[in-house]
């Protein structure tokens, strides 16, 4: 079992930064996938970001690209999720996510664990 507890979040206005950062622990060793996974309000749940474990090879949606950054810290076990110049249609509620293989965008159906999500709100 892996565990994913996120921190962060909040309201923000327009053209703002936020960060968000997702602790890892239990069984996580032999993971090879990241991420997180938006849900906003009345659409699909979309990965918009992922980091192989290790954080050799990082991905973010064409939709946020230039302005969102996954990291990961192997040693602590933490990913982290930096977002700058906040637009209203990139709020919603944040999952970090974890999977047992490698990853990709935008698919939501390689993650079998699953954070409780943290809400992103941006406000004019």
């Amino acid at each position: 079992q892996v565990q994913l507890m996120e921190g962060g979040g909040g309201s923000v206005e327009i053209g703002g930064s936020l960060s968000v950062s997702c602790a890892a622990t239990g069984d996580t060793g032999g993971r090879k996938c990241m991420g997180w996974v938006r849900q906003a309000p009345g659409k699909e749940r979309e990965t918009v970001a992922i980091v192989y474990v290790g954080g050799w090879i990082t991905s973010v949606a064409d939709s946020v690209k230039g302005r969102f950054a996954i990291s990961q810290d192997s040693a602590e076990n933490t990913l982290y999720h930096n977002m700058n110049s906040l637009k209203p249609e990139t709020a919603g509620l944040y999952y970090c996510v974890s999977g047992a293989d490698y990853c990709h965008l935008p698919g939501t159906y390689q993650f079998d664990y699953w954070g409780q999500g943290i809400q992103v709100t941006v406000s004019s």
